[in-house]
């Protein structure tokens, strides 16, 4: 697997060009799959994931022009059979990692199954984190809680990459 964590999605030409080396093609001919589930912990998190999807977030990543764009929620997982939503995985160019919550997000990708499927995937699938996303690959978050609700799920990431991301360091528009 591949990885291209960001803080604020495909923000700009370099990083539109950094995903485009990963796929090895141009983003109309790659299938990709959003995964919302890290931002429902949040005030209107439903309202956040339906921006994601919709491609009107502040984060660019669904409105790129994917040649198909499908939804993987963590939370459905556990209740279907993995013959419903593997497949899907394993076919999918990119994988598309909202922001979010990275305890909870952290804890769904675990109890989805969706962190063991991700350590089988080869070189040809590119994991897209935004923020959470991205914090949640590494083997710590780089930063104490501080989120809405109380943490649940692990406080470990899940050490799919050797380094900590700090989401938003020094982000003026993300100080509350």
């Amino acid at each position: 697997m591949k990885f291209l964590l960001t803080s604020s999605g495909i923000s700009n030409p370099s990083i539109n060009d950094a995903l485009v080396e990963l796929l090895g093609k141009p983003i109309a001919e790659s299938k990709a799959l959003c995964i919302p589930t890290g931002i429902y912990p949040y005030p209107e998190g439903a309202e956040g994931a339906y921006r994601f999807i919709h491609g009107t977030a502040k984060s660019p990543l669904g409105e790129l022009g994917w040649k198909s764009l499908g939804v993987l929620e963590l939370t459905a997982l556990p209740s279907i059979h993995e013959s419903a939503w593997l497949p899907a995985v394993r076919e999918t160019d990119a994988l598309l990692v909202w922001g979010g919550d990275p305890l909870y997000l952290s804890y769904w990708m675990k109890h989805s199954g969706l962190e063991d499927v991700l350590s089988s995937l080869g070189n040809d699938t590119v994991y897209v984190g935004v923020s959470g996303g991205s914090m949640v690959v590494g083997p710590s978050f780089g930063v104490t809680y501080d989120g809405v609700n109380p943490p649940v799920g692990r406080e470990e990431g899940l050490g799919m990459v050797d380094f900590a991301v700090v989401g938003h360091l020094d982000n003026p528009e993300m100080e509350g």
